[in-house]
């Protein structure tokens, strides 16, 4: 075979490596569809603090001549630190700040970073199983689980039972005494190693139910 028909067959085998512009078009419509670009694209509020970036940028980084320059500096500030209030109120935090809220998997003391529901589904399989002592400790895990993923209280590393109840009596000041009963059965059935007993564990799911059920009054302070 001669040098001409064999490049003409590697021609007509071989794709070429510059494609026209529909191929191409075709190629990078594919790559953009992957799912990678869909969870790198910033969100709303990541557009917005980009652009309050660039506009500081491009204020500060311009002299303005004339007894007004300065004072339209200021002006313009206290417009940048509005949007930026307000972008908070509407958008909340950014989802990093939230992210981190979620990641904590620390709950009174010990490693724990299931959902309520999933803690609340192990509290009743010991409870079948007449576990007392398990099924009440998971279902006041459950209880504390629940009013973080709803945003009422939070229970940072180090948090106590008590202090947990404290704070969310605050928002549901009608289970107040239930709080605190349910957080005493925790304490003597994780601490004081005394049995638990079907009727505490009764208790301990009512609250728990109760509060779940229920709207919150007010959102209580995280503790100082």
């Amino acid at each position: 075979m001669g040098l001409t028909a064999f490049a003409a067959v590697l021609a007509e085998t071989v794709p070429p490596l510059t494609p026209d512009g529909d191929e191409a078009r075709g190629w990078a419509e594919r790559e953009l569809s992957k799912p990678v670009y869909a969870e790198a694209e910033p969100t709303l509020f990541d557009r917005i603090a980009q652009a309050i970036g660039e506009f500081l940028g491009n204020l500060f980084s311009t002299e303005l001549q004339g007894p007004w320059g300065s004072t339209f500096t200021i002006i313009a500030a206290i417009v940048v630190i509005g949007l930026i209030v307000g972008a908070f109120l509407v958008w909340g935090l950014p989802r990093a700040t939230r992210r981190s809220r979620v990641a904590v998997a620390e709950l009174f003391g010990e490693p724990e970073g299931r959902p309520a529901s999933a803690l609340r589904s192990a509290a009743a399989s010991h409870a079948e199983r007449g576990e007392w002592d398990a099924a009440i400790v998971l279902r006041f895990r459950a209880l504390a689980r629940g009013l973080t993923e709803r945003g009422v209280v939070d229970t940072p590393p180090g948090a106590t039972v008590h202090g947990f109840a404290r704070r969310a009596a605050r928002a549901f000041p009608g289970q107040a005494a239930a709080l605190e009963d349910a957080a005493g059965a925790f304490d003597d059935v994780r601490y004081l190693r005394r049995p638990g007993t079907a009727e505490l564990y009764r208790r301990v799911a009512a609250v728990d139910d109760a509060v779940a059920a229920a709207r919150p009054e007010l959102l209580a302070e995280a503790p100082r």
